[in-house]
Order: C-alpha cells, then sequence, then structure tokens
C-alpha cells in the first residue's frame, strides 16, 4: 500500500520585501530621438535668435554708425510745395514736375516701393515723353555695379534703375536723379547674371566714400562723375529733385536704412571727365 505524505506550503509574504540599492535595476540609457527631443527648444531658440539678429544688425549698424555721418541741420524747401518742383533746361527735356498736397498715407496700407512713383508722396509724377534717348548704362566699381541700365523715366524699378523725368540728362548742366531699389546687404546682389539684380541694386551705396569713380555711358559718351557728398533726406523733401544749373552732377537715391523705407539716401557726385569716341 502506497503511502502519500502531504506537507503544508508556505505562506506567501504579503509584504514584499524591497529591493535593495545593490538591486535596484539600471535604467535604460535614453534614445536618440528623446535626447532630440529635449535639445529641439534650445536650438529653436538659438536658430531664432540668429535670424532676427541677420535681420536687424544691418539696420542697427546703419543708425550707429553711417547714418550719424549723414545727419545734416534741418533744411528750408526753397520752393513752395505746391508749385512747379522745377523745369528742366530745353535742351535734355521740356516736362515739368508739378507737386500736390502731401496726403496722409494709411500705415496698414502696404505701399509698392518698386514703383517710382511712390518714392516721394504727394508730388506728380511725369514719364518722360520727349527724350530721344530713352535709357543708358551706369557702372561703380567699388561695389561691383557694372553696366546697370538706366530708364529715362518709367515706373519698375525692379526690373532697372529710374533716371526722375524731367531731371538733366548726364553731361548736362543740372543733375540727373536716379532711383535705385534696396535690401538688407546680405541679400545684395548686383551681378548681371542675376535676375533679380535691381531689387538689391543700391542697398550699399551710402557706404561709398569721397573720391569713389561712377562711371555713365550716354549716348555714346563716357562720363566719370567722382562722389563728392552723400547725406540723408525725408520722403516729402521733393527739393532733392529741383536742379541748378551752375555745376554738372550726379544723383543716386536709395531708400535708408537699408530694408526700410523711412527716409531716403542722397549720393552726390560731380563730372569730372569725359570721353566722346571719334
Amino acid at each position: 500500500m502506497t503511502l502519500y505524505v502531504y506537507q503544508k506550503a508556505p505562506v506567501a509574504n504579503p509584504y514584499p520585501t524591497l529591493p535593495t540599492s545593490s538591486q535596484t535595476p539600471t535604467p535604460s540609457p535614453p534614445s536618440r530621438f528623446h535626447r532630440l527631443h529635449q535639445l529641439a527648444p534650445a536650438i529653436l531658440i538659438t536658430l531664432g535668435s540668429l535670424i532676427i539678429a541677420n535681420v536687424t544688425w544691418p539696420i542697427i549698424h546703419y543708425q550707429l554708425f553711417i547714418s550719424p555721418s549723414l545727419n545734416r541741420a534741418e533744411l528750408i524747401t526753397p520752393i513752395n510745395i505746391n508749385q512747379t518742383a522745377f523745369v528742366a533746361p530745353t535742351s535734355a527735356n521740356t516736362s515739368t514736375l508739378t507737386t500736390s498736397p502731401l496726403t496722409n498715407q494709411v500705415l496698414s496700407q502696404e505701399i509698392d516701393y518698386t514703383k517710382a512713383s511712390n518714392w516721394f508722396p504727394g508730388l506728380n509724377y511725369l514719364d518722360s515723353k520727349n527724350s530721344k534717348i530713352t535709357h543708358y548704362t551706369i557702372s561703380i566699381p567699388s561695389l561691383n555695379i557694372e553696366d546697370a541700365i538706366v530708364y529715362i523715366g518709367g515706373e519698375d524699378l525692379s526690373d532697372h534703375l529710374i533716371q526722375y523725368p524731367g531731371t538733366a540728362n548726364p553731361g548736362q548742366l543740372g543733375s540727373p536723379v536716379i532711383f535705385g531699389h534696396s535690401v538688407l546687404r546680405q541679400f545684395y546682389n548686383p551681378s548681371r547674371d542675376n535676375p533679380h539684380r535691381y531689387i538689391s541694386i543700391f542697398s550699399k551705396i551710402m557706404t561709398l566714400d569721397t573720391g569713389d569713380e561712377i562711371f555713365v555711358d550716354y549716348d555714346g559718351i563716357s562720363y566719370k562723375y567722382s562722389v563728392k557728398d552723400k547725406f540723408e533726406i525725408k520722403p516729402e523733401d521733393v527739393y532733392i529733385l529741383q536742379q541748378r544749373y551752375n555745376n554738372r552732377e550726379l544723383n543716386l537715391i536709395t531708400c535708408v536704412p537699408e530694408g526700410t523705407y523711412l527716409r531716403r539716401g542722397v549720393v552726390v557726385a560731380q563730372l569730372e571727365d569725359y570721353n566722346q569716341p571719334f
């Protein structure tokens, strides 16, 4: 007869013993995705700060180091802003420029500054119709600007430079007034191979120094100008378009500080020499 022996099983401990420090399981290292997720805020903040600095530094630099040297005493407009601004000499163009009362601009309304007529608010922009020469070229070696096209009159500054209608032509008594667009200097690219060169072409003209050369090829004649002055004006200072027929100069105008439309920067150059082919 088979005998069976039964033993009572031990009672399970309802309060298990906690593992000691030596028995604590080692946590698995964080994954690469987890580490990247932790670093993402710092990376985004750094990138955002760099972008903001990249955009604002050229404006701050201009305001701190360039603009103070361009400030002048308050100028009194030598003409009544509601009367004819000037009459161009008959040898150049018989068009007249007239002004109309300044109107308040709506700040929320976007103004297209690639249109030359928007540069001096309140001024009636009259296009040139009597000039036999429709365009010419300008070069500024120190700014790597080569054979930029200047149209006499017209509107589209994204496609070429514009000589304000009614101002003297190159070489004549008076001052051709040439408008050019500007953007932040990090986007400056005046290369002839750049299809958008005229969007940024005058971004650096306010860095020109006295004596820097400007070359103009007009009607088969090459003119050499030399920079003699630069300053800032307000958008309503239309006196800059007035012609003085005791000198032969050249005025270049763009918006300043670069990338903004707050003021207008003016570079004045004096005619030094010309070369007429035989």
